[in-house]
């Protein structure tokens, strides 16, 4: 077998990465990944540039991938270690430039190494040493890989790379009939809470629409855009995704993106975007041109709900953070990431911290379902 690095992920040819470990959400595709690079948004100039490795038998077919960037700065992770970059600006050596193997932007667990044969564990390990040698042989500080799968979690582990542990808030239907089947499974106070905030949206005159990409206009997405770039904006920061990509990834997954737009009479007041597959639905950005009254917990997450109990879908993962998602029916789940660094005292350190680290989750998790908002046959 041998190893290629791929400075341009349309390098890849569409057909083999379509074999590779196939079981996997929209955000993980060819045309979702290609998309990102062709528009800019991942690139050498703003921080990402690619390294993407494929592993090839001694006829050139394609064994292993894996998604591979090189970082110049934390940003756009999700996966914080900006104090770990500070330890080492104060010891006087430096952190970046380091390789992560993750979706660009996207906090959604998938897959990280890429097979096409899933129970080809030598390819899987040469792929992720490969990456190791990489990473210590060419000046890198660290390797990290970024919502990882179970599976792929433990292959790593065996590799030498560091667990961390940290938590997201997800939705899972619970077979539920209706949005107001659901209701009946949390306790009084909570169910009050959610019909209050719900009538306040009603009683501001706003309806919702859902939108397939297909179906949204270049000057849609324009408003659409505008909008969410809003949210960036009020946090000091810029979008992540620019407009060309998501008029690009609409035409290329045009049943895989989705908006749902919040409206007064014929006027975009509000939006936020998701992507979907057969199992779920995940929630990534939202905007809103002022201060409506509960318009967020509406368009965020109780239009993302009713829309998977209509679709039959499994679970709704509404992106990071927001304990706020407790009370509206988001149960915490772990999420984890691997971690190697090629200063061995570095490295020391910071598996004592992680240490640390996932006991605190442990008690954060069982602190929050201790006061989970589902009556207790519901939990």
């Amino acid at each position: 077998m041998h190893i290629e690095i791929f400075e341009k992920f349309s390098d890849f040819i569409k057909t083999d990465w379509e074999k590779l470990s196939t079981n996997r959400n929209p955000c993980l595709s060819y045309d979702f990944i290609e998309s990102a690079e062709i528009t800019g948004c991942v690139s050498n100039e703003t921080g990402w540039k690619p390294r993407h490795l494929a592993l090839f038998d001694n006829k050139g077919i394609i064994k292993a991938a894996l998604l591979l960037y090189e970082k110049t700065h934390s940003w756009g992770e999700f996966v914080f270690d900006f104090t770990w970059a500070q330890a080492y600006r104060d010891n006087q050596l430096p952190y970046y430039p380091k390789l992560i193997s993750c979706i660009p932007y996207t906090p959604i667990s998938s897959n990280k190494i890429l097979l096409t044969n899933p129970s080809d564990n030598e390819s899987a390990e040469e792929i992720v040493n490969q990456a190791i040698n990489l990473t210590n042989n060419h000046g890198f500080s660290s390797l990290h890989f970024h919502f990882v799968k179970l599976a792929d979690l433990t292959l790593l582990e065996s590799c030498g790379l560091l667990k961390r542990v940290d938590c997201q808030f997800h939705w899972f239907n619970n077979n539920y009939r209706s949005f107001d089947h659901f209701l009946g499974g949390l306790i009084s106070k909570k169910r009050k809470k959610i019909k209050r905030e719900r009538r306040k949206v009603q009683e501001q005159n706003i309806i919702f629409k859902w939108h397939y990409g297909s179906e949204i206009s270049n000057e849609k997405w324009k408003t659409i855009y505008k909008l969410i770039s809003m949210t960036f904006y009020k946090k000091g920061s810029s979008p992540y995704f620019s407009y060309d990509f998501f008029t690009e990834i609409s035409k290329k997954l045009p049943h895989k993106i989705m908006v749902i737009t919040a409206n007064i009479k014929t006027n975009i007041i509000g939006a936020a975007i998701f992507f979907v597959d057969k199992n779920g639905l995940y929630g990534r950005y939202w905007g809103t041109d002022d201060g409506y009254d509960s318009l967020h917990f509406e368009t965020c997450y109780y239009q993302g709900i009713d829309y998977c109990i209509k679709n039959n879908l499994k679970y709704f993962e509404p992106g990071t953070g927001g304990e706020h998602k407790i009370s509206r029916g988001f149960i915490p789940r772990k999420t984890w990431s691997a971690h190697h660094l090629s200063n061995i005292n570095f490295s020391n350190a910071i598996k004592s911290y992680l240490a640390k680290e996932s006991q605190y989750i442990d008690k954060y998790i069982k602190n929050v379902e201790d006061h989970s908002p589902y009556k207790l046959e519901y939990k």
